[in-house]
This record gives structure tokens, C-alpha cells and sequence, in this order.
């Protein structure tokens, strides 16, 4: 596993404690889960924030990201989110552009994908974008058209998977990290239709729980809340009750876990690092190849040797 300098984040485990000191309506003790059924054994890539852009050969690196998750005997891929950059904030053909250019470019993984929605990846919330809410393709329209759906589940070899959506779009078009009642109440139902024990795996773009969020870094510094899923509490108590066994998340560009009640929360770096500029606080640009064993998840990050034409590390 690459190593890399954590000087500026929380220790984990403090981060840990503090979450689960602020955390409301959760209690400290361990769920009694039920027996885990068994599966099989299999290799999935974890692949999140490619932001996707033809400038400072964003293009370039996706592409080498992607030939070098290819070389690992994976099952398949789930990309984490934020698959372009960035259609938010931009006109329409620019962001039919990103779209076009990242569908074409993830050719290269020759791997069945399933993707989960990622902020930049919603159309036109931002009003120097010059969209309307009429626009055919407005907001989470575009991750659809694109992409596909934007909160499902599948299953594979034994292990249910999860895909959320964790994008909430405010009344004054920005975002924050939310999984609203209607996707909440599937989920609710989702996990009950399982047989009993099933392992589970879910992906978020927004973390559900993290370190960073608690750190003193200029990301926390923004209008909404945006760097962790505001309604998290929910989701905790409701995996309380089910074999939760890894809980994969993008979005901050760093490669974290913290874990509560048993659950590993796996935050999964980015392709593009620091946005193409080098580093995010020490994290370089990678993904993560995960084994499935025995009802664990065992990441490893790998690195893919990009370089940026114009460092700017962190």
C-alpha cells in the first residue's frame, strides 16, 4: 500500500472519537448483528473523482489510471462519483463535452462499472452556468442520462452492494451531503429484503462518516454541509442491523478509514489528486483494488505515476 504524509489531518483514531462523541442518537456499545452468510472470494476496483477535464492532461491521467486498474484481475469497477469537472457550473456543450470525452475514455477499463453520482456530476446547479431548472437535462437529469440511475443495488458472488445517492441539492442551488426520505425509505426496504446475515457493501460519494470532516483544513470552510452526509445518523443506526461490511466513499481526495460499530468507512483518494495539480494533503492519484475475502474488505491504494504540468501540492 502506498504510504503517504498525513501531517496535516487528525489521527484517525481521534478523529474517530470525536465523531462518536458528536454523533447524536447513537449509542457506544456494539451491535449484536446476526450471523454473516458466507460468500465467495473476488477482487473489485474502487475508483472515485476522476474529474475528468481535456485541460492540464486530466484527459491523460484518466486514461493511465484506467490501463492500470485493468492489469488487476477485478471482477468489476464502482466508480465513487465526480466522474467529470465539472458540469455544475458550466454551459451545456460544455458539459455534453465532459461527458462524451469521460464515456469514451472509460473505454479503457474494460470492466463492467457501476457508477455513483457525484456533485460535479449534477448539470447547472450553479447560476453562472447560465441553466434553468427547465433545461432537459438540469441537475441529476444529466448523471441519468449519462450514467444511469442514481441510487440502486446489486448483488454479486454472495455480497449485496449498494450505490447511493448522496447528493442533496439546496433551494439556492448549491449542494450538501444528504440522502433524502424517498432514497432513505428504499434503503430501508432494500436491506430488509435480503436474507438474513447478507454481507453488504455500499458506496457514497459523500462520506458517511469521515476524519477530515472534524479537521481544522480550509474544505470545512463552505455555506452548506458538504464534506459528510448531514442526515448520517440515520444511515448509522440503520446499519446497525445489517452485515455492513465496508462502506466505500470519494468526494474529499483522500485515503482515510475510520470505523464505527464494526463498520470500516473507506474513504478512496481520487484519480486526479489535488484536482490534476499534484497531491491532496498528501494523498497522490490513485484508486483503490479492494479483495473481498472471508466477510472483509481489504484495500490497498494504488498509485498510477501521474504527473502534474503544474504542482500544487497540499
Amino acid at each position: 500500500m502506498i504510504s503517504f504524509n498525513r501531517r496535516r489531518f487528525l489521527s484517525l483514531s481521534a478523529g474517530a472519537t470525536f465523531a462518536a462523541a458528536t454523533a447524536p442518537r447513537l449509542y457506544a456499545g456494539v451491535p449484536n448483528r446476526p450471523p454473516l452468510r458466507s460468500h465467495q472470494s473476488f477482487t473489485f476496483v474502487f475508483i472515485t473523482d476522476t474529474h475528468l477535464q481535456p485541460e492540464l492532461n486530466g484527459a491523460e491521467g484518466c486514461h493511465e489510471a484506467f490501463l492500470k486498474a485493468r492489469q488487476f484481475p477485478a471482477d468489476f469497477a464502482i466508480h465513487g462519483g465526480d466522474h467529470v469537472f465539472d458540469a455544475l457550473g458550466v454551459n451545456a456543450n460544455r458539459a455534453t463535452m465532459l461527458a462524451d470525452l469521460y464515456k469514451r475514455t472509460a473505454d479503457d477499463l474494460r470492466l463492467p462499472v457501476y457508477n455513483t453520482m457525484g456533485n460535479h456530476d449534477c448539470f447547472g446547479i450553479y447560476k453562472e452556468s447560465g441553466a434553468q431548472p427547465t433545461d432537459p437535462f438540469y441537475g441529476k437529469k444529466y448523471f441519468q442520462d449519462n450514467f444511469g440511475q442514481t441510487y440502486y443495488s446489486f448483488d454479486h458472488k454472495g455480497v449485496h452492494f449498494v450505490i447511493l445517492d448522496s447528493i442533496g441539492i439546496t433551494e439556492d442551488r448549491s449542494y450538501e451531503g444528504r440522502v433524502d426520505a424517498e432514497q432513505f425509505n428504499w434503503l430501508s426496504r432494500d436491506l430488509a429484503a435480503q436474507p438474513v446475515g447478507t454481507p453488504i457493501i455500499v458506496s457514497t460519494h459523500i462520506p458517511i462518516m469521515n476524519a477530515i470532516d472534524y479537521a481544522s483544513v480550509p474544505l470545512n470552510k463552505m455555506k452548506h454541509h458538504s464534506l459528510s452526509v448531514i442526515n448520517a445518523a440515520d444511515i448509522l443506526e440503520l446499519f446497525d442491523h445489517y452485515n455492513v461490511i465496508g462502506v466505500f466513499q470519494g468526494h474529499t481526495h483522500v485515503v482515510e478509514r475510520v470505523e464505527w460499530h464494526g463498520v470500516p468507512y473507506i474513504t478512496g483518494g481520487s484519480v486526479c489528486g489535488n484536482w490534476w495539480h499534484g497531491t491532496r494533503y498528501g494523498t497522490p492519484e490513485g484508486f483503490m483494488v479492494v479483495k473481498v475475502e472471508k466477510g472483509k474488505v481489504i484495500p490497498h491504494y494504488e498509485s498510477y505515476g501521474f504527473h502534474t504540468i503544474d504542482p500544487r501540492n497540499t
